[in-house]
């Protein structure tokens, strides 16, 4: 349990003269209790109340609350019971029976949920607390800093795993698996998202779906992958050369370096966001392949693989020292070839440190049998 950032939030709530704030995405929880747990189908919420907290939980993840380090108050349900009644009565122990106010998470709450929290008022309004807690996510603190540079150097290994599972003829998924498999013998138990393998012109995709296709000599390896430790998480993308690739090939790959080397090294403190995009952009641009790259820079890393800030041209906010996101410049010439590349980096008060640290020079896989 996080004490200041439960109260961040219910000094929110109170400026909004709202009853209560009602929290359910599973991030969020975890960020203001500790609590790191999958509810599934069923309700796990924290109401911040102007005064005081109630979690409302399964039973059977009562004793897990506790061991999280929540000190609040409890309300534990079995699956054959009417949580929402029990939640109205609690509410009514702590003096809310005319609600007229919630603060939601808007991208979070479900219709069916948001019917259930109208049912415990008349003519309830609901406005949406979200940018709050992600803004407060948004600079990290050492405890998290120290997490994400472990899930950092997993992620580093994993591009290892990768490299040396490479052969001609293996597929991208037999690569994938044996990633996996050795990240597991170091403890990984959770990816932070599905890992791409993507061989050749299946790479030209930014969202290509790994499959069986087999590797082949003379084209580049991409390796997109990330990894939970202790709820937070690490996003690196490596592109390697499986033996010796075409030279127009090379040049997609060293124009993608540059791009991101340079737009790391512009990372500081009170540098505008979208500035780092258009750093980036502009050297791909002026090597020729502008209309290659096609997403923008890249995304905020955290709890969650995807959260603020998005690292894109329009974005006028400016860095601040504690903030984590990827660089992950990229060309993709659908058909022919795909490179990307990417790091986890956070913001100092002097510039920045990177947290993934696998070499970033063109690596020369020599091609083998199996």
């Amino acid at each position: 349990m996080n004490l200041e950032r439960l109260q961040l939030l219910q000094q929110h709530t109170k400026q909004e003269e709202a009853d209560f704030a009602f929290i359910t995405n599973k991030d969020s929880l975890f960020y203001l209790t500790g609590l790191l747990a999958n509810p599934h189908e069923r309700l796990m919420a924290l109401f911040i109340l102007q005064d005081s907290y109630v979690f409302v939980i399964p039973r059977m993840e009562q004793e897990l609350v506790r061991q999280a380090g929540y000190q609040g108050d409890i309300l534990p349900y079995s699956d054959h019971e009417d949580v929402w009644q029990l939640i109205k009565e609690k509410l009514q122990e702590n003096q809310l029976t005319n609600i007229t106010s919630v603060l939601i998470e808007e991208s979070t709450l479900t219709f069916a949920r948001m019917k259930a929290l109208e049912s415990l008022g008349q003519s309830i309004r609901f406005f949406n607390c979200e940018h709050v807690l992600m803004n407060q996510r948004l600079v990290k603190s050492d405890d998290e800093l120290e997490i994400l540079q472990q899930a950092a150097a997993f992620a580093d290994a994993g591009v290892e795993f990768g490299i040396k599972a490479l052969y001609t003829g293996v597929t991208e998924l037999e690569v994938i698996a044996e990633i996996e498999y050795e990240l597991k013998k170091q403890g990984i138990s959770e990816m932070a998202f599905q890992t791409t393998v993507l061989f050749g012109d299946h790479a030209a995709s930014p969202h290509g779906k790994p499959g069986t296709r087999a590797l082949k000599e003379g084209e580049f390896v991409l390796f997109d992958l990330g990894v939970v430790v202790n709820g937070y998480c690490s996003d690196i993308t490596r592109t390697v050369a499986y033996g010796e690739v075409a030279e127009q090939h090379q040049l997609v790959y060293n124009t993608v370096l540059e791009a991101e080397e340079t737009a790391v090294a512009a990372v500081k403190p009170d540098v505008v966001i979208g500035q780092l995009d258009s750093i980036a952009r502009t050297v791909i641009e002026n090597a020729g392949f502008g209309d290659y790259f096609t997403h923008r820079l890249g995304h905020g890393l955290g709890i969650n693989v995807h959260e603020f800030p998005s690292m894109s041209q329009n974005n006028v906010d400016v860095l601040v020292e504690g903030m984590t996101f990827t660089i992950e410049p990229g060309i993709y010439i659908p058909g022919v070839v795909g490179v990307r590349i990417e790091d986890d980096v956070v913001v100092t008060n002097s510039g920045v440190e990177t947290l993934t640290i696998f070499p970033k020079n063109l690596i020369n896989v020599p091609p083998r049998a199996h």
